[in-house]
């Protein structure tokens, strides 16, 4: 009896202490809070005692450590030290490669293009390659995943690939070769951009990495000398990223002393304002921007920026809803906590963060498009599916791709900068697509409900009566 009251307290014990670790103001509401940690210990010496099997006590109180935490957003995390390590040690997105886009034709691991700088550009692989070796290991039967985690590795090892290339005159694949290349830290591409008619600039920016303000500066001086006069800067399915990335791309279209973004917490200490400091290089220059449902946090903060400070028109469809600040804290043991602590707010107060746990916030959150124009993300994958087919060959210009998927968001936006389609004209045909679809949707659940009722009740349609004469 004695062992079980020990076992008992112990466990209280090092609850306390961990939720007082976890929780330094946890104490405020000792009048409830200590009711409920001593249930805890109540159930939790339960369950040992009781319990059908052995259980590991570490397991559950980590187990319930996790449910504290899920409690409070989508995005508040215990870390596990395991966890916490690789957080610690992310690279931002940059890997060991050798820096060549891959498909499957006809069973083979081919190349669809190397990516410019990489080392297996600079060593001359070309468009069409076929790879079959990889350091002497088959790869013709090997998933292209397989194949490519191969082909990554710790940044300065060595990789060798054996490759067949066709033939220009006869078109067979003749040609054998092996090379020898060190792989090293691939940057992926993330800032494509293209004139469109009318010298409307056109940019997609693909996420807001370490990398991505220097291939956006590239992307609009070229734009620039091409005779730009208007911009459509394209954020969809852009899932965000650094935080200073969406800053500094807000700075290059804005005035001076414009507010960008603020964050704000319970705490004073974590209000902190984010604002221009000079004149943008680009801030006259007409612009729409495009968004949707894949638009997230740093997407959110520059459309919203520019959106609040009348900068720019928003297009598409309401984003996301992604704007929080995380606080990553070391706890004991290696593991650690990432919590929420700040929420970002536009220019004029508007919350970025959405609560899709509240239904009643179903409104709140995410930034509303200017011209709402509604696509199935199936059709707008198509759209961005296109930038595969751009062709990088060593020696060569880049080859862009035919753009023939249909994209109605884009369209939009240019009728608008070519001055075709005003802001109230936009606004109205998107009200009237939006009372199309309610009313199309409206007569389709009516039918299934008549259909339903009929198969209820056996109703069934009269027999034509036949006439004529035999």
């Amino acid at each position: 009896m004695r062992n079980k009251k020990v076992s008992a307290w112990a466990i209280a014990a090092a609850t306390l202490f961990f939720i007082g670790t976890l929780f330094p103001y946890a104490y405020a509401a000792a009048d409830g809070g200590l009711r409920k940690i001593r249930t805890f210990v109540d159930v939790l010496e339960y369950v040992k005692e009781n319990y059908v099997e052995n259980t590991d006590t570490d397991k559950l109180i980590t187990g319930a450590i996790k449910g504290v935490i899920g409690e409070l957003d989508d995005f508040s995390q215990y870390l596990e030290p395991k966890d916490y390590k690789a957080l610690k040690n992310d690279t931002r997105g940059d890997f060991g490669g050798v820096g060549i886009r891959l498909h499957m034709v006809d069973g083979y691991v081919t190349v669809s293009s190397p990516m410019p700088g990489t080392p297996a550009f600079k060593a001359g692989i070309m468009p069409g390659d076929r790879i079959l070796f990889v350091d002497d290991k088959d790869i013709s039967d090997m998933r292209l995943d397989e194949a490519v985690d191969l082909m990554r590795g710790e940044v300065g090892t060595k990789v060798k690939l054996t490759i067949y290339r066709k033939d220009s005159k006869t078109g067979e694949y003749t040609t054998k070769l092996d090379v020898t290349l060190k792989r090293q830290k691939i940057v992926p591409e993330v800032v494509y951009h293209r004139m469109l008619p009318d010298h409307i600039g056109y940019i997609y920016v693909v996420d807001f990495s370490g990398h991505t303000m220097e291939a956006l500066n590239e992307a609009l001086k070229d734009l620039q000398k091409q005779g730009m006069k208007s911009l459509v800067l394209d954020l969809r399915f852009n899932p965000g990223g650094l935080l200073n990335g969406a800053v500094d791309m807000a700075k290059l279209f804005m005035g001076q002393e414009q507010m960008i973004v603020y964050t704000k917490g319970r705490k004073q200490e974590f209000y902190q304002e984010f604002k221009t400091d000079k004149k943008a290089p680009y801030a006259d220059i007409p612009m729409v921007v495009l968004v949707n449902q894949g638009s997230a946090s740093a997407s959110e903060i520059v459309s919203g920026a520019l959106q609040d400070n009348k900068r720019a028109v928003v297009a598409g469809q309401r984003t996301f809803g992604k704007a929080s600040v995380q606080q990553v804290l070391p706890l004991s043991g290696g593991a650690g906590l990432r919590l929420t602590i700040a929420k970002y707010y536009t220019p004029s107060g508007r919350l970025i963060q959405r609560d899709y746990r509240d239904k009643s916030k179903e409104n709140e959150g995410g930034i509303f498009p200017d011209i709402e124009v509604v696509v199935e993300p199936e059709e707008e994958i198509k759209v961005f599916m296109q930038y595969n087919n751009v062709i990088y060959t060593p020696g060569k210009k880049p080859v862009m791709p035919e753009f023939t998927e249909k994209d109605p968001v884009l369209d939009k936006a240019v009728a608008y900068l070519k001055g075709d389609l005003t802001l109230e004209q936009a606004k109205q045909e998107a009200q009237a697509a939006k009372e199309k679809k309610e009313a199309a949707k409206s007569s389709s659940g009516k039918t299934a409900k008549i259909k339903k009722e009929t198969e209820k009740t056996g109703d069934k349609a009269p027999a034509q009566k036949q006439t004529g004469k035999k």
